[in-house]
């Protein structure tokens, strides 16, 4: 696809997608001259089991900004917040099983 990409667009991720189970999370870069930094919002996701939490915020961190450490909370098993290497801010949540 990289030929049919606008001029200088050849190596950038023009789509990614997160697959869970009822479906995909996808994201697509905004098209030349319309990118805005992000600003006051992040995304969250809420893994199941805190192996998933640690391996989905590691994942992320690599080559990005940890601004929370993922760690145990009141609320949570795992909680933390990184910012990407491409900008963007996450917020993964592992919540406390109750019952």
């Amino acid at each position: 696809m990289a030929g049919q990409a606008p001029p200088g667009w050849a190596k950038k991720v023009l789509h990614a997608g997160l697959a869970f189970a009822d479906g995909v999370l996808e994201g697509c870069d905004a098209m030349p001259g319309e990118y805005k930094k992000p600003e006051s919002f992040c995304v969250m996701l809420r893994p199941r089991d805190v192996v998933g939490a640690e391996r989905i915020f590691s994942a992320l961190a690599e080559d990005g900004t940890v601004q929370i450490p993922i760690a145990e909370t009141f609320w949570a098993q795992r909680f933390g917040k990184v910012v990407d290497r491409f900008g963007m801010p996450w917020l993964i949540n592992c919540e406390k099983q109750t019952g």
